[in-house]
């Protein structure tokens, strides 16, 4: 402590002189090169006396004290090798806990993969082209085919396209499953869902069975297609 206060008496000796100097290079030479030049001429000289006394007079008496603060700092340095040996001490605690840490996150990757594929079905549930083809005829029996107009929703296109597709009698669409259904709803060109919309499988039930509906009697009567 006595080292560095001697060694800031010194600073502040040198830095004073080098301020009389300045000042005594402001007076000789302001007569001749004018106030501003003499001024900064007079601060370079005070910088460069400051900094050359100090560092040739002053560090001097330090060169001991920067000997010994060079072997005390040796000497804290083993602490950190203390703590840097016992540093890979706890390293197998972090591992164990990042190996634990591993575990929760396996389980919902494994939850979501099985859940994946469930999904899958469900999405396919309802395809376009789902249900049976009923059983169709390339010709009407005998040659004749029914008149399906009397079904309740079946106009002229309707039954020339049930036509096309093999369908001729009421017979054929009582016989109708929910799987038949189903599959003409989805094939009627323009016309899908009519089938289990207007219920022609109750209506044929009926005509087939030589019975007959309000509709049938109005179509049968004439003037409901006509004009």
């Amino acid at each position: 402590m006595l080292d560095r206060s001697k060694l800031g008496t010194c600073q502040l000796v040198c830095w004073g002189l080098a301020v009389v100097v300045g000042v005594l290079v402001l007076l000789s030479t302001s007569g001749a090169v004018g106030f501003l030049a003499a001024l900064l001429l007079g601060l370079a000289c005070a910088a460069f006396f400051g900094l050359v006394t100090a560092r040739l007079i002053c560090t001097g008496q330090t060169s001991e004290d920067r000997g010994r603060e060079g072997t005390d700092a040796t000497t804290p340095a083993a602490e950190p090798t203390t703590t840097a040996a016992t540093a890979p001490r706890t390293a197998p605690p972090a591992a164990e806990s990042g190996a634990t840490a591993v575990k929760p996150d396996t389980t919902p990757i494994g939850n979501e993969s099985v859940s994946a594929p469930k999904a899958k079905p469900k999405a396919s549930g309802s395809p376009a082209g789902a249900g049976t083809r009923p059983e169709a005829l390339s010709a009407p029996k005998g040659g004749k085919a029914d008149d399906l107009k009397q079904i309740k929703g079946v106009g002229p296109k309707l039954e020339q396209l049930c036509n096309e597709l093999g369908f001729y009698h009421f017979d054929q669409i009582a016989g109708w499953g929910a799987d038949e259904v189903t599959w003409v709803d989805q094939n009627l060109k323009g016309f899908k869902g009519r089938v289990s919309r207007d219920n022609w499988v109750e209506q044929a039930k009926v005509l087939a069975a030589g019975g007959e509906t309000e509709f049938s009697k109005r179509v049968a009567k004439g003037g409901v297609y006509e004009g």
